[in-house]
């Protein structure tokens, strides 16, 4: 009873954070912007189910948080952060679907990672103040660039240029010792063509999680020149994050014994297993630069162009203090040895010496390069959109060791114990229409081919020999209907299908193949001016998905496997009622089964075939809702609620990997102030997380290994389990003043 008890409060007391407006369209001149996201946004008519979030939403609850945290409110959205308060490393889920499924588009270009198809928001600091709009697709969507979607896609619109000057400067501070400053400007219109803004950020926290404290710096500049059918954007942003790492999460009796912050991570101990203290730059130091350049033209007749050019400097390490007592005796791992290491034993007072304490930094150096051209005609019938993308990234991985008890005699700091590189090129086409066949029907077609090739060398950080050499082709096709009732009622229909390639951790795990989706999605949509209603229905059906099988590496990486067949059956239901001036709340609601069929499973030695299971991370309800109170102009103050049901972090469905379900209220209230004596505007920002003060745990892992070597002859499963919990009642409260 417990659970719909607490969906039942969750509904009643919770919002849909975005609204479903439609994408403006792309021939007006004001809205030349919109250009950057055509190829890969749809819009009310569209039979995809999505949902827009606007600028003014987004900076509501901006205080530094990352931007996953500020889109937790959507529907069937799930996030987690290492840290446990929101800024760091934090990731979100989408119909069960983690980050590596999820793509994610900056103007109209690929932001996962190429080679590990993940999402790192830790390195876009800071980025929500730089936010347009974005829109979310749940689904496999519409024909994006990079890789395919295989549970949602995010597609975000950066700063629009502005007619009018601008300057502003915020900042916000808050629990677990968290600042956040940054400062804006604009030109506004120069010449009547050109104009000039951006925004430099810094964060700091320390974060819910002892020793997880995040030194987060950003940048974000662009330069414009339009006319009334031309836009040129030149748009460079980038920043440097340096986190201390809390990736390895906690074992149940460490959290009973330690309490919910304890970090095992960097663990010292003398030579007779003495734990002696912690290392102290245990982190995670990364920067990353971005430069596109987009070029929009609108022509007579209904047509316009799109050409944009990306180039992508990633370069950093993590750091890590390799114990030789713990790794050698308690992880029985062999990174302190010199045989791994590759150096020789030699004498020290007439001791052998063959491992060592030592320092090590895993570097990854990268560059990507992008380029794409797009042609839209549009017309009172017909919405016509067709392009290229072409993508090439080069990665370095190699290991140094910076620092060692017992450095070998022929070696100096600085001394790389394996190097690696990495090389990955995709082509993608596509073509894609909406015909209005009259008032009421409306047809959707989108084709899509991606042809991808990965090649790897040298060693990985396992040092040993890495070669990956493979060619994929993939053909993605997506059609739809929708049926217009009436100016407030549409119902729609569509089929996607989608095609993914695994990714450097699958190749590192076993042989992986790729993925397919086949997606099925019945909705309908009610618009009226004091009220909306949407409700869908999914069936994803999957062949070898890629799902998660609980267990992670040694940075916190999650490990996948093909699965076989598994499936994806579920309901999403959102609302918004006005009621009044005063009064307003947005619920929703999202109900699924999530099966792997005939999932096999070796266990105690033998292969056995459990039947159908849960697949891993896929809750079955997840319940948001936002209830708004506008007493007086100027002033909101908002009750957000997040009901995530209990979830299995493993495949098997062991009664050890299931995680508890959770409901977390926030309370956010804005106020601004205009017309000030030295200001146009003060805005004050306040929000309360987690009010109730609720002990959760958002994500976790779930591990098995066979025990051949307790009883002789005997082989037994044994399965750990690890969480991640989340920050208890916890605030920050910010104020921004615009000149």
């Amino acid at each position: 009873m417990k659970p719909l008890f607490t969906t039942a409060a969750a509904l009643l007391t919770c919002g849909l954070y975005a609204q479903q407006d439609p994408v403006q369209d792309s021939t007006d001149v004001e809205k030349l912007d919109e250009v950057l996201v055509k190829s890969v946004r749809v819009n009310a008519q569209s039979p995809i189910t999505f949902s827009n979030v606007k600028k003014e939403e987004i900076e509501e609850r901006n205080l530094g948080q990352d931007l996953p945290i500020l889109l937790n409110y959507l529907p069937n959205l799930v996030t987690t952060s290492d840290a446990g308060a929101g800024i760091g490393y934090t990731g979100f889920r989408v119909r069960g679907t983690g980050n590596q499924g999820i793509n994610v588009t900056i103007n109209g270009i690929p932001y996962n990672d190429a080679e590990s198809l993940g999402t790192f928001f830790v390195n876009l600091q800071d980025f929500s103040s730089s936010i347009q709009s974005l829109q979310l697709q749940r689904g496999v969507g519409t024909s994006s660039n990079g890789g395919a979607a295989f549970g949602a896609s995010l597609n975000i619109l950066t700063d629009a240029m502005g007619d009018k000057a601008y300057a502003e400067v915020g900042a916000s501070m808050g629990s677990y010792n968290t600042r956040r400053a940054n400062v804006k400007f604009g030109t506004g219109l120069l010449n009547d063509h050109f104009n000039f803004s951006g925004r430099l950020s810094t964060i700091q926290s320390d974060g819910y999680i002892d020793r997880s404290a995040s030194d987060l710096k950003s940048y974000f500049l662009q330069g414009s020149y339009k006319d009334e059918t031309t836009l040129i954007k030149l748009i460079s942003f980038g920043g440097k994050e340096i986190t201390q790492q809390a990736w390895n999460g906690i074992d149940p009796q460490t959290l009973a014994q330690e309490g919910r912050r304890y970090n095992p991570i960097g663990f010292q101990y003398d030579d007779a297993g003495n734990l002696t203290g912690y290392y102290d730059n245990q982190v995670d130091n990364y920067e990353q630069d971005h430069i596109q350049l987009h070029w929009n033209q609108r022509y007579g007749g209904g047509w316009s162009t799109n050409v944009s050019l990306n180039y992508t400097d990633g370069r950093g390490f993590f750091e890590e203090y390799v114990d030789d007592y713990y790794y050698n005796n308690i992880l029985f791992d062999p990174s302190p040895t010199f045989d791994f290491i590759g150096w020789q034993p030699y004498m020290v007072d007439d001791e052998p010496v063959e491992s060592t304490d030592l320092i090590r930094r895993r570097w990854l150096d990268n560059n990507y390069y992008t380029a794409s051209a797009s042609v839209n005609f549009k017309d009172d019938k017909l919405d016509f959109n067709a392009g290229v993308f072409g993508s090439k990234y080069s990665g370095d991985h190699y290991g140094e060791i910076t620092w060692a008890r017992y450095f070998d005699q022929d070696e100096e700091a600085g001394y790389r114990y394996y190097e690696g590189t990495a090389d990955k090129n995709e082509f993608t086409t596509f073509v894609k229409a909406t015909y209005r066949l009259n008032d009421q029907w409306s047809f959707f077609g989108d084709l899509q081919g991606r042809f991808i090739t990965y090649e790897t060398g040298g060693l990985s950080d396992d040092v040993l020999p890495f070669n990956v050499d493979e060619s994929y082709s993939f053909f993605n096709p997506k059609t739809g209907l929708t049926y217009s009732i009436d100016d407030q009622n549409d119902v729609y229909a569509s089929y996607a299908r989608a095609n993914r390639e695994p990714n450097r951790t699958d190749f590192e795990n076993g042989d992986p193949q790729p993925e397919r989706l086949n997606d099925f999605e019945l909705g309908y949509r009610h618009n009226a001016a004091t009220t909306r209603f949407y409700a869908n229905v999914y069936y994803m059906d999957y062949r070898n998905q890629l799902v998660l099988t609980g267990a992670i590496d040694d940075v916190g990486a999650p490990i996948r496997a093909n699965s076989g067949n598994s499936y994806r059956l579920g309901v999403e239901l959102e609302a918004g009622f006005q009621a009044g001036r005063m009064l307003a709340i947005y619920p929703n609601v999202s109900l699924s089964t999530n099966k792997n069929r005939d999932f096999y499973f070796q266990r105690d030695g033998e292969l056995q075939n459990l039947g159908n299971t849960n697949i891993s991370y896929s809750p079955g309800i997840v319940a948001g809702n936002r209830l708004d109170f506008m007493p007086f102009k100027n002033f909101r103050a908002s009750l957000l609620s997040k009901y995530v049901g209990e979830q299995y972090l493993g495949n098997i469905d062991a009664a050890l990997s299931k995680l508890d379900g959770y409901c977390v209220n926030d309370i956010n209230i804005q106020y601004t102030l205009n017309d000030v004596a030295f200001a146009k505007s003060i805005t004050i920002t306040a929000l309360v997380n987690n009010i109730l003060n609720e002990k959760y745990i958002s994500n976790g892992y779930f591990y098995t290994f066979d025990d051949d070597f307790s009883v002789p002859g005997e082989v037994t499963t044994v399965e750990g389990v690890g969480y991640y919990p989340q920050a208890t009642t916890n605030f920050l409260v910010g104020a921004t003043v615009r000149f």
